[in-house]
């Protein structure tokens, strides 16, 4: 996914010098650009993970209808694709420069280690989550009671008991670091892709569905929203889906990749994430929930005006058996692995003097406690919402720069010809434009994916109109 969700899988065919540190300040050498193949896999695998199997189901509880899902998710994630390809694809090809050292030309080390800590943060919830994801297949056999759509909180010892050892052996893995992480993810991948596949299929004949016809009888006009969840439209599937990764393509944190690519048209393979994992991903594990809709428990609790539980492990047992309880392990597995390894990096930004294993493990161990409170999986939807709305107006300080520093007349790379560890202009811009539109979202209740747009061209705009009041002459 997300962002993988909002995760960077950069595990699974890329250089290994990104992760030692060859050319973390330096632009990649032309020796070392990689063709369209190497992306193609990396990016179909990346996004067919555990957040999928929570994602789908819970587009089923905001009462879509077949028509809006389907096709909102089509140009939704169209227009995700067009953002990376003429974006970040560009932009990463041109300079050739990880975000981090890209941000820090512009806006200094000091509030680098900001954006670091936010990140940090944000993707050890998102772990925490698909740890969440993995319990409750891991449960099955335990008669494991699985957390509702509105539990917060632990439901008992069995379930902590199962989240702290599943915590603990992906934090120790990811602690492992990258080549351990690398060779977990290139295995998995595609017996998850498959299980999505034979998922869907199989939903389909368990629902009697043997046409598009009989597919749109079932399906067609949705439901209301289930208890507590707001009622989906076109509009809402296709802002949600084209920013479901906005802190990786609008909000810059794919530079780190494309800085491999040959040239920007590689960011077309984004498409293989979206369509693999974000279309095909999406609506099977929506089909798995729509076959557990019509149990007589489902029914029962949603006569007695409950939300019938979001579980992966239980909706996939029910369609592929063993099997589909191995693939939501496994996708849960590769998401919250590199999530973690991921977390851990940006966290050593704050601790340098210590060792990347015990800062991993550190980042594994709030994952691990953030996984006992099954809120992270079961609000995913607006916890991918609010991961891109902090993170992507980053991203438009450097795509404006980028364009329109030459219109402006304002210094590119500023703190780095300035020598300042610390652009205000840049914290102004951010924090002014995320929390004003945050503010206005809360108070008129409006869909925060709406705003992630507005936040990020306000950003952009702000920091050309403030640096262009506030920099220096530099001679």
């Amino acid at each position: 996914t997300i962002f993988s969700l909002m995760t960077k899988k950069t595990t699974q065919k890329l250089p290994q010098t990104e992760i030692t540190g060859e050319f973390e300040r330096t632009p990649v050498p032309i020796s070392k650009l990689k063709s369209w193949k190497s992306f193609l896999g990396m990016y179909a695998g990346e996004h067919a993970a555990g957040t999928e199997f929570v994602i789908g189901p819970l587009f089923l509880t905001t009462g879509v209808s077949a028509f809006d899902l389907i096709v909102g998710l089509l140009f939704g994630n169209l227009m995700a694709v067009l953002s990376w390809r003429f974006l970040t694809a560009s932009i990463g090809v041109q300079y050739r420069l990880t975000l981090y050292y890209q941000l820090e030309k512009i806006c200094g080390k000091k509030l680098v280690v900001i954006y670091n800590l936010a990140n940090g943060i944000l993707f050890c919830f998102l772990a925490g989550a698909m740890i969440t994801v993995s319990a409750t297949a891991v449960g099955i056999p335990f008669d494991l009671a699985m957390p509702k759509l509105t539990d917060t909180v632990p439901n008992g010892p069995k379930w902590i008991l199962i989240v702290l050892g599943l915590g603990l052996v992906i934090s120790l893995i990811a602690a492992k670091g990258f080549a351990t992480v690398s060779k977990v993810a290139n295995w998995m991948s595609p017996v998850i892709i498959f299980g999505f596949l034979a998922a869907g299929v199989i939903s389909l004949i368990q629902l009697n569905v043997g046409s598009f016809f009989d597919f749109w009888i079932l399906w067609g006009e949705g439901s209301e929203p289930f208890p507590g969840q707001m009622k989906y439209t076109f509009w809402h599937v296709f802002f949600w889906s084209w920013f479901a990764n906005a802190a990786m393509h609008i909000g810059m944190s794919d530079l780190s990749v494309f800085r491999y690519a040959i040239n920007p048209n590689v960011g077309w393979t984004t498409a293989a994430g979206m369509y693999v994992g974000h279309y095909m991903a999406w609506i099977a594990a929506a089909l798995l929930y729509a076959v557990y809709l019509q149990s007589p428990e489902a029914k029962i609790l949603l006569q007695n005006g409950e939300a019938p539980p979001v579980a992966p492990g239980p909706l996939a047992y029910n369609a592929l058996g063993v099997f589909g309880v191995l693939v939501v392990i496994l996708a849960g597995w590769t998401t919250a692995n590199p999530t973690i390894y991921r977390a851990g990096l940006a966290f050593q930004a704050l601790l340098p003097k210590a060792s990347t294993f015990w800062v991993t493990f550190l980042a594994g161990s709030v994952a691990t406690l953030a996984g006992l409170f099954p809120a992270f999986a079961m609000k995913l939807l607006d916890f991918v919402s609010l991961y891109g709305f902090v993170l992507a107006p980053v991203g438009a300080i450097i795509v404006f720069e980028h364009f329109f520093h030459k219109k402006f007349g304002i210094i590119q790379y500023y703190a780095e010809k300035g020598g300042l560890t610390f652009n205000s202009t840049v914290l102004l811009a951010w924090v002014l434009s995320a929390g004003g539109f945050y503010f206005w979202s809360q108070s008129q209740e409006i869909f925060l994916s709406f705003m992630i747009l507005p936040a990020w061209i306000c950003c952009g705009l702000l920091y050309l109109v403030l640096s262009k009041h506030m920099q220096k002459s530099l001679k």
